[in-house]
């Protein structure tokens, strides 16, 4: 827990493991790093646990729908374009429609984790640091694909944050499609759908 004098997260993070284990080595933590290296690695080991938990809802989800697809393709339903009727098509071709966008969104995100897993760790505050870390050794050690070589790049990026706010904009949008067509097809004008009260 922070306390009131501590000026932010690294002094309380400084602090409390010198209650632990002792002020000469809890003192040690930041050697060979700084605030702004150490946020840019926290920043990215973050948003690379969070995809990950994204991809396996996403893929859950995958699962559920082409399962859902398989066993109702039976039902048959009118297609519509513009709110008007138009060709006939199976419930599953509806269902698949979105599923294929959202496989899509999945492709999309595993394709922006490698730029995301880039460590800046041992960049320093802009220029490097004079301390012979082992940028290799700690790029294995916390899971990252590859080492950002350029000091002031691995310190200032964060065009992947913009990247993967653009992937969860489109992706909502999706979400919004399937929910916008969910919606209109459960109500009495159409009554092709109907929704569980446990997700309604």
């Amino acid at each position: 827990m922070p306390a009131p004098d501590d000026e932010d997260i690294h002094t309380a993070n400084e602090r409390r493991l010198s209650e632990l284990i002792g002020k000469d080595i809890g003192g040690k933590l930041h050697t060979g790093r700084s605030r702004n290296d150490q946020v840019a690695t926290d920043l990215r080991l973050w948003l690379m646990e969070e995809a990950e938990k994204i991809m396996g809802h996403m893929k859950g989800l995958l699962n559920v729908m082409v399962d859902r697809a398989e066993k109702e393709v039976d039902a048959l339903m009118p297609g519509y374009t513009h709110l008007q009727r138009a060709q006939p098509i199976r419930w599953s071709h509806l269902l698949l429609s979105h599923a294929f966008s959202f496989s899509t969104d999945l492709a999309r995100l595993q394709q922006l984790i490698p730029r995301i897993s880039v460590l800046p760790l041992g960049s320093g505050a802009l220029a490097g640091n004079p301390f012979l870390v082992d940028r290799d050794f700690l790029c294995k050690e916390l899971g990252f694909a590859t080492v950002a070589e350029n000091s002031l790049f691995g310190t200032g990026d964060r065009d992947f944050i913009v990247e993967f706010l653009q992937w969860a904009a489109m992706c909502m949008g999706h979400v919004s499609r399937i929910a916008e067509d969910l919606i209109i097809y459960s109500t009495a004008e159409f009554g092709f759908v109907q929704l569980s009260d446990a997700y309604s």
